[in-house]
């Protein structure tokens, strides 16, 4: 494949740099099963990349999509450039130019397959942060 013509990014932060704090964002409130879909290999794709993700609940959602933006504000002075879907809570969607953020409800996720949608483009899962809590050793059994 051709590689996507021109810079990813022409102020602020790298797309890289841009994508780990998106990340950070998405940990922060506990959205999981992130996917990072690379398109900087395909021509003219519509962005350099895809950071998808889920929320449990729709308030979750939402809450994912305003972490992401306090996150790359304080980190990097970033705003999207646009924003879809956040009232509703099934789906939102945060457009930093060569980023797009798509934070999707579980049980819309599937529905719309964005993964298979881009198969041909380069993917890599996060794994999800384990979960801490209280070791069950700590408490006697009663």
């Amino acid at each position: 494949m051709t590689p996507r013509e021109g810079q990813e990014r022409k102020e602020g932060p790298s797309t890289d740099v841009l994508v780990t704090s998106i990340v950070e964002g998405i940990q922060e409130v506990k959205g999981g099963k992130i996917c990072l879909v690379d398109f900087s290999a395909m021509q003219n794709s519509v962005a350099a990349r895809f950071v998808i993700c889920e929320g449990q609940s729709n308030t979750q959602v939402e809450a994912i999509a305003r972490s992401v933006e306090e996150f790359t504000e304080k980190q990097h002075n970033e705003a999207p450039w646009s924003k879809q879907g956040l009232r509703g809570g099934q789906w939102a969607l945060l457009d930093y130019s060569d980023v797009v953020v798509h934070v999707f409800h579980k049980d819309w996720r599937q529905h719309y397959g964005l993964e298979e949608l881009w198969a041909d483009a380069e993917q890599q899962f996060v794994p999800d942060p384990q979960v801490s809590g209280p070791d069950p050793e700590d408490y006697p059994e009663y």
